[in-house]
């Protein structure tokens, strides 16, 4: 496959985004912070994922309550196509600001309301069903806030330094994931176990109302992105159908993605939200050394994806995607075998080692969710691509993760599934992907 040559950009692009690195900073905290309270929620859901199965679910096997939680989460993701399908649509015809306005908000307040939610010993199965509910609509909606964050934040960036940017909104959705370890870790230890399972456990998801507030302000200051302008420049080529437009034209790089993508699901939802879990449940630490253990691999890795980014800038986004496949198939099972050592060091040493695959997929992965689509369908195709592999992937692997190590009886078997996603993606890089790191970014990338 050829490398695309750097086209020029805009004149007035180029110039505005030279003078003005303000907005562009800008941009970054108003596009990561919709990241940010999505993973803060998503992260704390499976953090507080024994508390919930005690509140909403009926007594009984106490594998089997946690993995009705997980399944909740499974369930909601997979609604996340449809609702990132619309949202994607709505950000393609209004532009990428108008729509993360309301995705902000409807996260915020759908999370509040988990908090809110009656507990099964009050209502009955209407409480899990409330969940159901709540957590799908949740879930629809978070379909479309990710993606348009990241073109959101790509649009506004740099030419040439898109990763580097664009490693800011994987931060910020590993921030929130830190966040909700942190609340989760500091609510387990402030509560005795019968207070934080009456009601201690709806403080935090109480709390994500104003944080929603707070970036809804933020995006409200920021103009709309130079690119979407300069491609919508009189309104003449918004596209009627961006969706349909998108299946039809950019079908290739949906598919690309979605091969390329499942592994980082699988690897990161395993890591900091069933992993947890696995040592408390499995290797015999206590609630809070599992999630402080991971409290820390998550808070060594956010300082590293800046460098990431920046390498992937220099060297491309397919090198970085194969060392990560590599890495998944490679290093994964011996994280596995330190942490069954059973200490917190041997905890903390684990995902240390974890990470390393982390590194060169996290980043590379998010930029390419917008970097391989054009400009017009950028928000729909993205959409399209990551709720069909990321997020389906997202939302079933803890429930997965858990259902492998209760029949087969060992954490090997989940290295097994990610190794098969990580053969996968792989194949799609090698034969399928065209770089695209040097490629102007309103083109068709597989046109």
């Amino acid at each position: 496959m050829s490398v695309g040559m750097p086209g020029p950009p805009a004149p007035a692009l180029a110039a505005d985004q030279q003078q003005a690195p303000a907005k562009i900073r800008r941009a970054v905290y108003a596009g990561g912070v919709g990241n940010f309270v999505e993973q803060f929620d998503y992260g704390l859901y499976g953090y507080m994922a024994p508390m919930l199965a005690s509140s909403f679910f009926p007594g009984g096997n106490s594998a089997a309550t946690v993995m009705s939680t997980y399944a909740v989460l499974a369930v909601a993701c997979v609604f996340r196509p449809l609702g990132g399908t619309l949202v994607g649509r709505w950000g393609d015809r209004v532009g990428r600001k108008k729509a993360l306005l309301w995705t902000i908000v409807m996260m915020g307040v759908s999370t509040a309301l988990i908090g809110a939610l009656p507990t099964y010993q009050q209502v009955g199965f209407l409480a899990p069903l409330l969940l159901v509910l709540i957590r799908t609509f949740q879930g629809m909606i978070s379909g479309g806030e990710y993606v348009g964050a990241v073109a959101f934040i790509m649009e506004w960036a740099k030419p040439h330094q898109r990763t580097y940017y664009t490693s800011y909104a994987s931060n910020s959705c590993f921030l929130g994931i830190l966040g909700g370890a942190g609340v989760a870790a500091l609510v387990s230890t402030a509560f005795e176990q019968p207070v934080l399972e009456s009601w201690g456990w709806r403080i935090p998801f109480l709390a994500v109302l104003p944080l929603s507030l707070l970036g809804l302000w933020l995006r409200s200051r920021i103009e709309e992105t130079p690119e979407f302008m300069r491609e919508t420049e009189g309104g003449t080529n918004i596209v009627k159908a961006p969706v349909r437009e998108a299946l039809r034209e950019q079908w290739r790089p949906i598919l690309v993605f979605c091969g390329a993508s499942i592994m980082l699901a699988i690897l990161s939802y395993t890591w900091v939200t069933y992993y947890p879990e696995y040592l408390t449940s499995n290797v015999g630490l206590t609630r809070s050394q599992a999630l402080l253990s991971n409290l820390i691999s998550v808070a060594v890795l956010m300082p590293l994806l800046p460098l990431a980014g920046k390498l992937s800038d220099r060297i491309g986004r397919k090198p970085m995607l194969i060392i990560g496949a590599l890495a998944c198939i490679f290093l994964v099972p011996l994280a596995f075998a330190i942490g069954e050592q059973g200490s917190f060091t041997a905890a903390v040493g684990s995902q240390l080692v974890y990470i390393v695959p982390e590194f060169f997929l996290t980043g590379i992965v998010t930029t390419c969710s917008a970097e391989l689509f054009a400009t017009r369908t950028r928000f729909s195709a993205s959409a399209i691509a990551y709720n069909s592999s990321f997020s389906i992937f997202m939302g079933v692997t803890p429930f997965i993760a858990a259902l492998l190590v209760d029949g087969f009886g060992t954490i090997y078997a989940v290295w097994a599934y990610l190794a098969a996603a990580a053969v996968l993606a792989l194949v799609v890089v090698t034969v399928f992907m065209k770089e695209t790191y040097r490629s102007e970014l309103g083109a068709n990338k597989f046109a």
